[in-house]
C-alpha cells in the first residue's frame, strides 16, 4: 500500500468516526443553527490555540469552531491519546494539527510552541500545559483562555492566587453540565472500558480500590460496582470519606488497602499519591492504573528504579518485577480511558464541548474587556447547555404557571 493510500484509508476511517460521534452529539449542531442566523459568524477573525485530547468528539467541536468563523492550531493534551485517523481528517479540512500517538516528551512540548507560534487569541486547553507554556513564553498575548479539567483549573487558580495569571480564563470544568456529567458519567464508563479492553480481567470479586472520592472517583467507584466489583475508597478529605462510607463502599487507608487490593486506580490530580511504601507492601500480580490528568499519581520513578527494563506483556500492560513479586502497570501511568480506549462517550462530550464552544463565543464578544483572573462558566450559559441537552434528548421540562406546575 502507497503512503498516499494509507493516508486516504486512515483519513476515510476519521470521517467515519467523526459522523459516528457527530450523530450522537445532536447539542453542537443545535448552537451551529442558532449562530447561523447572525449577519455575521461570532468567530470571524479569531485565532484560537486548542490542546484537547485528539479524539472523535474533539473533532466535532473543532469543525463547530471551524463552522462559525475560527482559525484555529490543534496540539494534543496527551502523547498517548491522539486518535490517528482523527488527526488525518482534521488535517485534510485544513486544521493545523500538531499531534500524533507515541510522540516523544520532545515532540509533545514542541507541538505547543507551534500551536504558541500561531498566535491564538483565546487559548482552550485540557489539564493547563498550554496554558503554563505561554505563560512562561515571554511576550506571547493571549487574550482569553478556558480550561477543561480539574487539575487545570487547580493548576490556574494557583497562578491567580500568586498574582501571576496572565489573561482571564474560564474554568469550563466548574460547569455543573460539565463536572455532573463528563467528570461522574463518562470517566467512570470510559474508565472501566480502558481497563477491560487492556487487561481483559474478570471484574467481579475483584478487590479495586479507588484512590480519591471525586466526581471522577464517583464515577469510576459507581461503575465498578456496578460490575460486581469489590471497592474500596481512599480520601483525605473527612468530608468525602463519609460520603462514600454513606455510599455503602469501605473506606480505608492506601496502606491498609494495599494488603489486600488486586487494582488501585488513581482519581486525584494528586502527586505520587502511590508511593514506594504501598507498592512494597502490595500483592504479586497487582494492577495499577490512572484515571486522573497527570501520569506522576503512581510513582514511575520507584516502578522504574527497581526494574529498567519491564517487560510489555500486552499492549499497554508493562510488568515490573519488583522483590520477587509482579506489579502491572497500564497505560504507561497516563489515563487509562484515553490510552486504553476511546475516552468519553460522545453523548457526554456534547454536553463538555458546548460549554467550551459557547464560552469561547462568549470571549469573543468581549476581547480585552475581563479582568484577569479565572472565572467560573456564566450561569446562563451552564442553564442553556442544559435545555440544548434535554432537547436534543427529547426530554420534556415542567414550567411553573402562576406557581403551579404544568407540562
Amino acid at each position: 500500500m502507497t503512503d498516499s493510500s494509507s493516508r486516504s484509508s486512515l483519513e476515510l476511517e476519521g470521517q467515519k468516526s467523526h459522523e459516528w460521534a457527530k450523530s450522537r452529539m445532536m447539542i453542537i449542531d443545535r448552537i451551529i443553527k442558532d449562530f447561523s442566523t447572525l449577519k455575521a459568524s461570532p468567530l470571524e477573525g479569531i485565532k484560537l490555540g486548542i490542546c484537547l485530547h485528539i479524539t472523535k468528539e474533539t473533532s466535532v467541536l473543532v469543525m463547530a469552531l471551524k463552522a462559525l468563523g475560527a482559525e484555529m492550531a490543534l496540539c494534543s493534551a496527551n502523547p498517548l491519546s491522539v486518535q490517528n485517523d482523527i488527526a488525518c481528517f482534521l488535517k485534510n479540512k485544513e486544521i493545523q494539527i500538531f499531534a500524533a500517538r507515541g510522540e516523544s516528551q520532545k515532540q509533545y512540548n514542541d507541538s505547543m510552541l507551534r500551536v504558541i507560534r500561531f498566535k491564538p487569541d483565546i487559548v482552550t486547553d485540557d489539564g493547563a500545559e498550554l496554558h503554563l507554556m505561554v505563560h512562561r513564553s515571554l511576550g506571547k498575548a493571549i487574550v482569553a483562555g478556558t480550561e477543561e479539567t480539574t487539575s487545570g483549573v487547580a493548576r490556574l487558580k494557583e497562578l491567580e492566587s500568586y498574582g501571576q495569571l496572565k489573561y482571564p480564563v474560564i474554568a469550563v470544568n466548574n460547569a455543573q453540565t460539565k463536572y455532573l456529567f463528563d467528570n461522574r458519567y463518562g470517566t467512570g464508563q470510559s474508565t472501566v472500558d480502558g481497563l477491560l479492553r487492556t487487561t481483559s480481567v474478570l471484574l467481579p470479586g475483584k478487590h479495586i480500590v479507588v484512590c480519591g472520592y471525586g466526581w471522577v472517583g464517583k464515577g469510576v467507584a459507581s461503575r465498578l460496582r456496578g460490575m460486581g466489583a469489590i471497592v474500596t475508597v481512599t480520601e483525605t478529605d473527612p468530608i468525602k470519606a463519609l460520603e462514600a462510607h454513606m455510599e455503602g463502599y469501605e473506606v480505608s487507608s492506601l496502606a491498609s488497602a494495599c494488603t489486600y487490593g488486586d487494582i488501585f486506580i488513581t482519581c486525584t490530580g494528586g502527586y505520587r499519591i502511590i508511593r514506594k511504601e504501598h507498592i512494597d507492601t502490595m500483592k504479586d500480580g497487582v494492577i495499577l492504573c490512572n484515571a486522573g490528568h497527570f501520569d506522576f499519581e503512581i510513582d514511575l520513578e520507584y516502578l522504574r528504579s527497581q526494574d529498567q527494563e519491564p517487560k510489555e506483556v500486552r499492549p499497554n500492560i508493562q510488568l515490573y518485577l519488583i522483590n520477587g513479586k509482579g506489579v502491572y502497570l497500564l497505560a504507561s501511568g497516563r489515563v487509562i480511558n484515553l490510552v486504553g480506549a476511546e475516552g468519553h462517550p460522545p453523548e457526554v462530550m456534547a454536553l463538555s464541548f458546548a460549554n467550551q464552544l459557547l464560552c469561547i463565543i462568549y470571549l469573543a464578544k468581549r476581547m480585552g474587556s475581563l479582568e484577569t483572573r479565572v472565572y467560573d462558566v456564566p450561569a446562563h450559559i451552564d442553564r442553556k447547555v442544559s435545555e440544548y441537552a434535554l432537547n436534543a434528548f427529547g426530554i420534556s421540562l415542567e414550567h411553573s404557571i402562576d406557581g403551579q406546575f404544568t407540562m
